[in-house]
């Protein structure tokens, strides 16, 4: 950033320092709002006329007119030349909270909006009070107080460790140098932790994985994991009671013993998951995918998803030996080629089901309402007796 102090044509008291942007008509049109003229023209210290916006650098010394030729500022007055040195060479010493910083004039105006700016932008003009060693007398913070200072000097925002950025930033904002303001809020925003019902990502769920031993449980019961990507993953005997899964890729993952009771699993992709044992009461599964799954635990634990909601859930090809889905819903579910033999499916609202193919073998389908049901080339016939509706 640039700045420049403007005076009006002909004059060397009462200046303004302004910031550059932009092009040339910009500086024209602050210099007419600061000093209440319609600016034409702008001459430099030895009355050049300046009509490009890179002839300017900064601490540049500039005249505005109205279009009037340029008129040398009286002799008895500093010149351009001692001005802009006495800017740059004027050291202040500042005394804040009891400790003292020692910088330039040029840097506390750099910012010509400030407090800082206005304050020591003229020589005493706010009648500043100083201490025994001519300091000028600050209350504020010195620790906040520091990185305001080394930002007004090079640009920067530095900020050592052990300083709370909400105390930079309430001194940002006492002096009112905004963009510095707006930059730390940017910067405590993103160094917030995620609230409390942000979805968990796969980065912080593995960290907890591997934080906890295998013989331990980890409780996830009502935590927010959705739309996470929690493939291949081993989540044996976890307990995820209310928890949102919904749309999360649990793909492949290893679910044996998992508590998934009342879990929200609304389109996940569940496809080739190990399910043994699994624990599913109620569960929200409408639209998910849960092909080739495999609920059939050897030793005779028998996965439970009695009362679930499976709407529209495509199972094609998974193992449900002795699976108890007692009053679920499996209204237009896809169940092709499911091994489903000793099944519990009493109850079961199986309307428009797609069972193509399975094995029904044992399966107690009593209460259950097959209306529209597809039984084409079924393995094993199915008896009256296992259907009384």
């Amino acid at each position: 950033m640039r700045r420049v102090t403007l005076f009006v044509n002909g004059a060397s008291h009462n200046g303004k320092v302004v910031a550059v942007y932009g092009a040339l008509a910009d500086l024209l049109s602050v210099a007419s709002t600061k000093f209440g003229i319609k600016a034409t023209n702008i001459y430099n210290g030895k009355g050049g006329l300046i009509d490009d916006i890179a002839l300017i650098r900064d601490d540049d010394v500039l005249y505005i007119s109205e279009g009037d030729n340029f008129i040398d500022p009286p002799n008895n007055l500093e010149s351009p030349h001692e001005f802009q040195s006495w800017a740059h060479t004027d050291w202040i010493t500042l005394n804040v909270g009891g400790r003292r910083f020692t910088t330039t004039r040029s840097t506390l105006v750099k910012e010509p909006e400030s407090m800082l700016a206005h304050m020591f932008r003229d020589k005493d003009v706010w009648g500043n009070k100083q201490d025994e060693h001519g300091a000028y007398l600050i209350d504020r913070s010195p620790d906040y107080f520091e990185p305001i200072l080394n930002y007004l000097r090079h640009g920067q925002l530095i900020i050592n460790d052990g300083i709370n950025l909400l105390g930079v930033l309430e001194e940002a904002r006492f002096f009112g140098i905004e963009r510095l303001a707006e930059q730390l809020e940017g910067v405590i925003k993103n160094s917030q932790p995620p609230d409390d019902h942000s979805p968990i990502s796969r980065k912080e769920f593995v960290r907890f994985l591997l934080a906890t031993p295998t013989k331990s449980e980890l409780r996830c019961q009502g935590l927010n994991f959705s739309g996470a990507d929690l493939s291949r993953l081993d989540l044996r005997y976890i307990n995820f009671k209310m928890a949102n899964l919904s749309r999360c890729n649990l793909t492949h993952a290893n679910l044996c013993g998992t508590n998934l009771e009342r879990a929200d699993l609304s389109n996940a992709n569940l496809d080739g998951a190990n399910l043994q044992g699994v624990k599913m009461l109620c569960t929200n599964a409408e639209g998910a995918s849960l092909i080739g799954c495999n609920f059939e635990d050897p030793a005779g634990l028998k996965a439970n998803l009695e009362g679930a909601n499976l709407k529209g859930v495509d199972m094609e090809g998974s193992q449900m030996t002795g699976i108890n889905l007692r009053v679920a819903t499996l209204k237009n579910a896809k169940l092709k080629n499911c091994n489903l033999r000793g099944a519990t499916l009493a109850g079961t609202d199986l309307e428009n089901c797609d069972l193509s193919g399975c094995d029904l073998q044992e399966a107690n389908l009593r209460g259950s309402n097959v209306k529209g049901a597809i039984f084409e080339e079924m393995l094993t016939p199915l008896h009256m007796s296992q259907s009384v509706r």
